[in-house]
């Protein structure tokens, strides 16, 4: 499997390609990373140092990999947080040329804004752009509880109510919609839950709920549910792989005491999920 990933990169710690790359190596995945960003750190911080790559540098470097001859040996575009207004346009773009090249191709968008305890944290123009132009365009998204709020200008916060959402999401143009965080009031205390629906149905899974914020565990879910995705065509068996590898990831970084994610100390868990998670179908 071949996938072509667009996101920031960060030199110390792990979020966007810094995050997503490793773990699909390691479950033999070939990955092409464009960057996006090139900072020293990810943004939590508050401080950070390094370049926006300009959208016409990155559209470069996406134009020299088509220049090689691989678009039609890529599965999976992959893309994340958006640092600028002008990587959206780049992004569609480069979808549509792989496409060409390849039909069966998938296009994987994580549409990155926010959540529901820090609101929006991306550039006021950029939930507008991935609503009307990106998502759209999309296969798969892998949307926060809060971001598809957004996208469907809805308030989700139950089962019934999320999947009416994820519906009128599908309805934009995603044929598959993982929602990563779904929070209800009458799910178990202590618990999250992940949801995932496509044509062959709706399934969630419950993981306990770990006392921490790990910035770069969202990219690494999309980037493991997608490769699962495309190799099993299977939402369920996806979701499980997925669940168990990033509660393992997220287990062990809070038993380190660090702040950033153990992603390589983690790696036995993405190559060999325990799958301790049971997804549950819920239409």
């Amino acid at each position: 499997m071949k996938v072509l990933s667009i996101q920031s990169a960060v030199a110390y710690g792990h979020v966007g390609n810094s995050a997503a790359v490793f773990p699909l190596q390691r479950i033999g995945v070939e990955v092409l990373p464009v960057y996006t960003v090139n900072f020293s750190n990810h943004t939590g911080y508050g401080a950070w140092r390094g370049p926006l790559i300009d959208p016409s540098d990155v559209a470069e470097v996406i134009t020299g990999i088509e220049e090689r001859g691989v678009f039609g040996q890529i599965d999976a575009i992959l893309s994340g947080y958006q640092g600028g207004e002008g990587i959206g346009e780049v992004i569609v773009d480069a979808v549509a040329r792989v496409k060409a090249a390849n039909p069966e191709a998938v296009y994987a968008c994580d549409p990155v804004m926010g959540n529901a305890k820090s609101g929006c944290f991306v550039a006021p123009a950029i939930p507008v752009l991935l609503r009307d132009k990106v998502v759209p365009v999309a296969d798969i998204i892998t949307p926060n509880q809060f971001e598809l709020g957004f996208l469907t200008e809805t308030e989700p916060d139950t089962l019934e109510s999320t999947l009416a959402s994820v519906d009128l999401a599908m309805a934009m143009g995603p044929k598959t919609v993982l929602v990563t965080s779904v929070e209800r009031p009458d799910r178990e205390e202590g618990t999250i839950e992940m949801l995932v629906a496509d044509d062959a149905g709706a399934w969630i899974v419950q993981t306990p709920r770990l006392p921490m914020k790990a910035n770069g565990s969202g990219d690494v879910t999309a980037a493991l549910f997608t490769a699962h995705y495309v190799e099993t065509g299977s939402a369920k068996t996806a979701l499980e792989r997925t669940a168990s590898s990033v509660f393992d990831l997220l287990s062990l970084t809070l038993e380190s005491g660090e702040r950033e994610l153990q992603l390589i100390e983690a790696q036995e868990f993405y190559a060999n999920p325990r799958l301790q998670f049971e997804a549950r179908q819920v239409r």
